[in-house]
């Protein structure tokens, strides 16, 4: 297990002030990278070991002086140079070693650095996230191709303008003067995302008509309701946009696996007939983007964005709106 778990953003407008600094939302997967004796183990943000997934950084492993512990997002880069997490989807679910390097020589990944948790045997999470940079910066002269240290800008604004003309997700505000809180969600980090996108739990599928006949029509998606102790799934929609050919065809083998009679929902979607609604056991999650809420609080235009199997289930909310 790793001996730390990544700090977490909310969901908020974006801070503005001379305590704020601003870096870009990486459309990737979240990671922690430990390399300890010689030896590098990536870990997810739900502290599963993915360091088979990603050969291609296994030279880290010989890229410090010390032993390291660093926070940073791992991305796949489009053809225009764009993080796509459409495109990492081909790298994240892979445990086979030989698979991991073929995947790897078609779809390469890069590292993005932010953060650094520990030095040696010292810990810096006491330290202001300033101080933590200039730790960073000095580990960084000499970075393996395909690992760099995330750019810092101090205008917000702009940043976010940058991000939206340029198809990017999102920006992400934090203080400066901010200790690194591991496992904690908290309001010195603050993500202000282009396309509003929240990880739902994937609790049905809905029949296919026409072309979509004998795949699935839509997923059935939820959240976990914090505001009971029961912590109850509670519906947010159907998406039945941004798959293809091949999603389709991998979604539905892997939903046959978790079939169950128990609608997984509370309360059971009213409005689903019974012939069209396949429940499944909610132990996928899957990145949806959308437009906003509902008055009924469901997704309004939804697209599925990918698989998350870095996320845990039973931790997935809805998300504030900004």
């Amino acid at each position: 297990m790793p001996q730390y778990l990544p700090m977490k953003a909310t969901t908020a407008r974006l801070p503005e002030g001379a305590d704020w600094t601003y870096e870009l939302k990486w459309d990737g997967m979240r990671a922690l990278s430990e390399v300890r004796g010689g030896e590098l183990r990536i870990w997810s943000s739900n502290a599963k070991d993915a360091t088979v997934s990603y050969p291609e950084l296994a030279v880290l492993a010989d890229a410090f002086p010390l032993d390291v512990v660093l926070d940073g997002e791992i991305v796949a880069l489009d053809e225009a140079g764009h993080p796509s997490f459409g495109r990492l989807q081909n790298r994240m679910h892979i445990t086979s070693p030989a698979e991991a390097a073929r995947r790897a020589a078609d779809v390469p990944v890069e590292l993005v650095l932010f953060d650094v948790l520990q030095v040696g045997d010292r810990p810096t999470i006491g330290l202001p996230l300033s101080d933590r940079r200039t730790v960073l910066r000095s580990l960084a002269d000499d970075l393996p191709p395909g690992v760099q240290v995330a750019g810092v800008f101090d205008d917000g604004p702009g940043l976010l303008a940058a991000a939206a003309h340029q198809g990017l997700e999102g920006v992400i505000a934090k203080r400066a003067g901010s200790v690194y809180r591991p496992g904690k969600r908290t309001a010195d980090w603050v993500k202000v995302k282009v396309q509003r996108r929240q990880e739902l739990v994937v609790g049905g599928w809905a029949e296919g008509q026409g072309e979509r006949a004998g795949t699935f029509g839509a997923l059935l998606v939820g959240y976990h309701d914090t505001s009971v102790p029961e912590r109850p799934l509670r519906y947010a929609g159907r998406v039945g946009t941004g798959f293809t050919g091949a999603t389709l065809a991998e979604l539905r083998t892997t939903l046959a696996e978790l079939a169950t009679d128990q609608c997984p929902f509370t309360p059971s979607p009213p409005h689903l007939r019974s012939r069209d609604a396949h429940w499944v056991r909610p132990e996928l999650v899957a990145e949806i983007g959308f437009g906003n809420w509902t008055d009924e609080g469901l997704l309004r235009h939804p697209v599925y964005l990918g698989l998350r199997n870095d996320v845990d289930p039973e931790r997935v909310v809805r998300e504030p709106s900004p």
